[in-house]
């Protein structure tokens, strides 16, 4: 099976590369806009790279040359991690998101709905299209948007239905939370709280860490993203979801716990972000029922897990910045 992956350098887009080096003889094509990453954040360093293939394009600007590859590569499988993908950043850079998010998908759609070797289009898109909806979210649930990144988000999701029930075009949309693991860019609260910590710093709680967030695990994404590809149906939408919610803060008191550090002493309220939600109750019913997929690491597990890699990877991490950078 041929695996084409767009965003492979992208964080969740490592993980899913990763996944398939280790579970299956899958043939992967990755294409992302910068080079590799360093060894201390690519999972997949550690394996033999005979089955993967990386090239480093730009759908913004280098879409001749990806349209080349995916030809010459022909894959039955398409998954799109690529995207702008930061909320507060989309405030400040709202073209950036919408060039990215629809403009190049759209460019790339068009092209491969005639395309004979297209099985599967998996979008992975983000429960963030529901916004701050105050009650249960199923896939059949408006999308409710509250950032510019939603508003791109959702526009995407719309296309591929759209292109799905007037061309048949095999899309699939993937909707996640937020994921974290190991790897991870550092600005994320997960490994930023952790680092800072370790540091003897103190973490910022933005409106008081009150917001509730679902938290999944990245490997536990990538098993979604590879059960929808091999049992799902196209022009389905499936939320994926761990077993429970918590607060920010809990999630740091966690995280202090773990490293014996008191949270009280380690941590500062100050404001919230622009266009946060304060929480989502996303359903996962679809995907458990219908794919049998359900979460295997819960956050306890999973903040050890990046707590060791942060451990392992100490004197390569130590000293990077821990702000998100925007790149057009």
């Amino acid at each position: 099976m041929r695996v084409a992956v767009l965003g492979s350098n992208s964080f969740a887009g490592c993980d899913f590369v990763d996944l398939l080096l280790e579970v299956g003889d899958y043939e992967i094509l990755g294409i992302s806009r910068s080079p590799e990453k360093p060894r201390e954040f690519l999972p997949y360093a550690r394996r033999a790279r005979d089955r993967f293939v990386y090239r480093q394009l730009d759908l913004n600007v280098d879409f001749d040359e990806v349209r080349v590859e995916l030809d010459s590569f022909e894959p039955q499988h398409v998954v799109n991690f690529a995207a702008q993908g930061d909320d507060e950043a989309s405030w400040a850079h709202p073209q950036d998101f919408f060039e990215t998010n629809c403009v190049a998908l759209a460019r790339l759609i068009d092209h491969l709905k005639s395309r004979p070797y297209l099985r599967r289009f998996l979008q992975v898109s983000s429960s963030g299209v529901y916004g701050n909806a105050p009650r249960a979210l199923t896939e059949e649930t408006s999308p409710e948007p509250r950032s510019p990144y939603g508003v791109s988000k959702t526009a995407a999701d719309l296309l591929l239905l759209a292109y799905h029930a007037n061309a048949g075009f095999p899309a699939q949309i993937l909707r996640p939370p937020n994921l974290y693991g190991p790897y991870q860019q550092l600005f994320r609260i997960v490994p930023k709280s952790i680092i800072l910590l370790k540091r003897g710093e103190s973490i910022e709680l933005h409106g008081g860490g009150q917001a509730v967030r679902s938290y999944l695990h990245v490997r536990d994404a990538s098993r979604a993203v590879l059960t929808i590809l091999e049992r799902g149906g196209t022009g389905e939408i499936y939320n994926v979801a761990p077993d429970q919610r918590y607060r920010i803060r809990e999630i740091v008191a966690m995280i202090c716990e773990r490293l014996g550090k008191d949270f009280d002493a380690s941590t500062r309220e100050v404001g919230d972000r622009q266009g946060q939600t304060s929480g989502q109750d996303v359903s996962s019913v679809k995907i458990r029922r219908d794919l049998g997929w359900h979460p295997q690491v819960s956050l306890q597990a999973g903040i050890a897990d990046v707590c060791d890699w942060i451990d392992r990877e100490w004197n390569e991490l130590v000293d990077q910045r821990l702000l998100y950078t925007h790149k057009r």
